[in-house]
């Protein structure tokens, strides 16, 4: 292709810039039918979320060489033995928790940063813990990067939660747990909602709700059968 009247450099610019505006049209375009054929069509309809959904890049957040299938209907791996939920659930468990604006919300689980965004885009008081340093510091970054610069990460167990922001109005995580941790539900706001992977690797696992009521009592509702990488914990 050659635009009369421009010298080459002129030329490759505009062709270039051309080229980043398909592919960025082309990644919108990927992310709503993610939305409408993975999420919508599964019975999720809270306009936040599928904003969110809409919005945050998601093939920022897995490696370069699963990127042609960040928005598939799949978990994919992520290093350091770890995953990026797919789509559907990082959607389910976001709803499940009801997020309002302004809400403190606290994640186990950092990973790639890709939930932290989501929540991050419905409000603006998230902190996440992963316990993985590689991969907290590469969030961080990427996070940084991408302008979600009020997430706060930390790097740590996350058994333990972050006692030092408590309590939070809900809390998610991201890896399975049995039990449960105490320090978790010691964190969460009365009034607080927890979604949370339950079971042991390789044997039955479900998606548990979590609620604490004004006084305190705690209740808790399986909602979904699921496959989570365990709960990492240090080494002794």
């Amino acid at each position: 292709m050659r635009i009369a009247g421009l010298g080459q450099p002129v030329t490759a610019f505009l062709l270039s810039g051309l080229a980043w505006v398909t592919c960025r049209a082309n990644e919108e375009e990927a992310r709503h039918r993610m939305v409408q054929d993975q999420i919508v069509a599964r019975g999720v309809t809270e306009r936040r979320v599928l904003l969110a959904l809409e919005k945050v890049p998601r093939h920022e957040f897995v490696p370069r060489q699963f990127r042609r299938l960040a928005y598939t209907d799949r978990p994919l791996p992520i290093g350091e033995g770890q995953t990026i939920s797919q789509p559907y659930i990082v959607a389910y468990m976001t709803a499940a928790l009801a997020l309002q604006p302004g809400e403190k919300v606290l994640e186990i689980g950092t990973g790639s940063g890709y939930q932290a965004a989501v929540l991050a885009e419905i409000t603006t008081n998230v902190f996440t813990i992963e316990i993985v340093e590689p991969l907290a510091r590469s969030a961080e970054e990427r996070l940084r990067r991408l302008g979600y610069r009020t997430v706060q990460v930390k790097c740590g167990d996350g058994y333990h939660g972050w006692p030092e922001h408590a309590p939070f109005d809900a809390i998610i995580v991201t890896c399975a747990a049995e039990p449960i941790p105490p320090a978790l539900i010691e964190q969460l706001k009365s009034g607080g909602r927890m979604i949370i992977p339950r079971g042991k690797p390789f044997s039955e696992q479900w998606l548990v709700l979590v609620t604490k009521d004004a006084v305190g009592q705690v209740t808790t509702e399986p909602v979904l059968p699921v496959a989570f990488v365990p709960m990492t914990r240090p080494r002794h």
